[in-house]
């Protein structure tokens, strides 16, 4: 693995650990088990795809787990903002883990359209 492919799973594990926690949280003290499941199937992804994108056999391998992931960490922002419409979450809680998972969103696009612009040439 490259220093910046680590730096990259280093970053998803983080916020993925920060998401269970969370979850956890979420489910003992507000009682709220659908959603922050939700969130956790999707935090935890994000890191669980870029893994399996490290160990891709192709480049297109490679790509469709970087976009699995892309796609992932999309949808935690979705269940974040949720959370936090929903009055589950503090606006700093929220701005906290919004602030992660979309540094991981930028840069998965990033390395996505490298991916892509490259297989073109």
């Amino acid at each position: 693995m490259l220093t910046k492919d680590r730096i990259l799973y280093n970053k998803a594990f983080d916020f993925a650990v920060r998401s269970v926690r969370m979850c956890r949280c979420l489910m003992e003290q507000k009682r709220e088990y659908i959603l922050s499941k939700q969130l956790l199937r999707s935090g935890t992804s994000i890191g669980a795809n870029i893994a399996e994108a490290n160990g891709g056999i192709s480049s297109s391998d490679f790509s469709s787990k970087v976009s699995i992931a892309y796609k992932e960490s999309l949808e935690t922002k979705y269940w974040l903002k949720l959370l936090k419409e929903t009055g589950y979450i503090t606006e700093k809680v929220f701005l906290s883990f919004h602030h992660d998972v979309d540094e991981l969103s930028k840069i998965l696009y990033s390395i996505l359209r490298t991916v892509r612009l490259n297989a073109k040439h």
